[in-house]
């Protein structure tokens, strides 16, 4: 958690047969050579392994905000609109064609990803404002990993860490907003899945949720708590109880329902059915918006139960927790087989391995959307508590589904702010005033194709030969 979307890769692609530009000779092909420096970086990533590619994402998203104005450049210079206070001219000769691999198509075991072909610069556009959104989510992945390094971290870089994750997924969600809005003025190529309206609207309701259950995260002292007596690396004894104010404890339960909408909102434009197969987006994205929308109505039950504890109502506190396995389909039932609630618990036990090696590996983890890790956290409270009411307060366990009706309406705490794409600064603009140095590109590919520089050159003739000697020799078949 966060999802792990795959970043694209891109056909290669020059502006200097597709537009000109009087008044700024040298936007296109500066804007060609920041467009190869992108191609260069996603296959780059492409090819490096997955515990590898985290740390490679710094590269990536400097060539994307490098990209990113001239773009805007050509963009605005096709609207006539100005550009740091300035105007430029952009002519367009023919419309762009380029191809963007897919990464959200139904994969073929075997296969890559899909190329789709579109025409146009919007799809350009839409193509790496997409692919930059992207980044930012798999940069909060990066951050949330640390928290589950082999030394325990300090509450302070724990807090640091989710900040920064909440930080990039808000990013995300003003690109994916942004995108929504504009995908509607233009027509796209019926495979694009990735920049579709409705998916794109999908996306930013979907990081939207991560945002808000990471503010819960920021403050949620349990789910620590359960990581750090799991870590076999810890080697502190003695460990505090969380305490949580019961103001804040509320407050988190409402947090938790708002990111549960979020994340239904999400799942049901994924999932809308299409006029054919080829038009929904991959299975494992669906499944991770239906996880993440269990997970946080579970999380509000355990925030409930804690209230309820609080308060001295520990019957309805186990209930609540009661309430939290069902929402996250954990099979509640008295008269079940022991053998079957053995074999359910082997089956959790495994799953739990299976997570903490992918976190050891730092790739693949997180598609539950945190499930384990809350239920983890449910069982350690429900056992506590059990044991506390069987010995101490001895209250009757209310059934879990009144309460799950009477549970309140969520609350918002982030304010999606709008994406401003960034501008070329004036002194940018004035440099690509000046014409390109086509001579000096001219010279230099020559040279490197003559050879070295005291070599003699071959189309030439040899000074004190016969005439065409040069040229026989070279004719002449060994």
């Amino acid at each position: 958690m966060p999802y792990a979307f795959p970043l694209p890769t891109t056909s290669a692609l020059s502006y200097l047969g597709f537009f000109e530009s009087p008044s700024h000779p040298s936007l296109t092909t500066t804007a060609t050579t920041h467009r190869s420096v992108l191609r260069n970086a996603l296959k780059k990533h492409k090819r490096l392994q997955l515990p590898l590619q985290n740390s490679n994402l710094s590269t990536v998203l400097s060539a994307l905000l490098d990209y990113i104005p001239y773009l805007g450049a050509l963009d605005a210079g096709l609207a006539g609109k100005l550009v740091s206070e300035e105007e430029i001219d952009v002519v367009l000769l023919t419309d762009v064609e380029v191809e963007w691999r897919s990464c959200l198509a139904p994969l073929i075991p075997g296969r890559d990803a899909p190329r789709v072909r579109g025409r146009g610069l919007d799809y350009e556009i839409c193509s790496v404002l997409n692919t930059l959104a992207y980044t930012y989510t798999l940069l909060a992945r990066v951050q949330l990993l640390s928290l589950y390094a082999p030394i325990t971290p300090s509450p302070e870089r724990r807090s640091a860490a989710v900040t920064n994750a909440i930080r990039y997924l808000l990013q995300a969600n003003s690109l994916h907003a942004y995108l929504f809005s504009r995908t509607n003025d233009f027509e796209l190529p019926a495979a694009a899945l990735d920049v579709r309206g409705t998916t794109q609207s999908a996306l930013a309701f979907l990081a939207l949720s991560e945002a808000t259950i990471f503010a819960v995260l920021k403050d949620d002292l349990y789910p620590a708590l359960v990581a750090q007596d799991r870590n076999k690396n810890d080697k502190e004894w003695m460990i505090k109880a969380p305490v949580i104010p019961k103001v804040r404890v509320s407050l988190f339960a409402r947090l938790s329902l708002a990111a549960c909408e979020h994340a239904r909102r999400a799942h049901a434009l994924l999932s809308s059915p299409g006029n054919d197969k080829s038009d929904t987006v991959d299975g494992s994205l669906i499944r991770y918006t239906k996880s993440l929308q269990k997970t946080s109505r579970a999380k509000a039950c355990r925030f409930l139960a804690i209230e309820a504890e609080l308060d001295g109502k520990a019957g309805e506190a186990i209930a609540w927790l009661i309430a939290g396995k069902k929402e996250l389909g954990f099979k509640i039932d008295e008269d079940e087989n022991f053998k079957l609630k053995a074999l359910s618990k082997f089956k959790k036990d495994w799953k739990e391995r299976q997570e903490d090696k992918r976190i050891e590996k730092g790739a693949g983890w997180g598609s539950d959307a945190g499930g384990l890790e809350e239920l983890r956290v449910i069982e350690m409270l429900e056992k506590k508590w059990n044991k506390e009411n069987d010995l101490i307060t001895h209250q009757i366990i209310p059934p879990s589904e009144s309460l799950i009706a009477a549970m309140p309406s969520g609350r918002e705490i982030h304010s999606p702010k709008v994406y401003i794409r960034p501008n070329l600064d004036p002194d940018t603009l004035a440099s690509m005033r000046a014409p390109p140095d086509r001579d000096k590109d001219t010279l230099g590919s020559s040279s490197e194709s003559d050879g070295s520089r005291g070599e003699i050159s071959n189309t030439g003739a040899v000074p004190g030969a016969f005439p065409d000697t040069s040229s026989a020799k070279n004719s002449y078949n060994y």
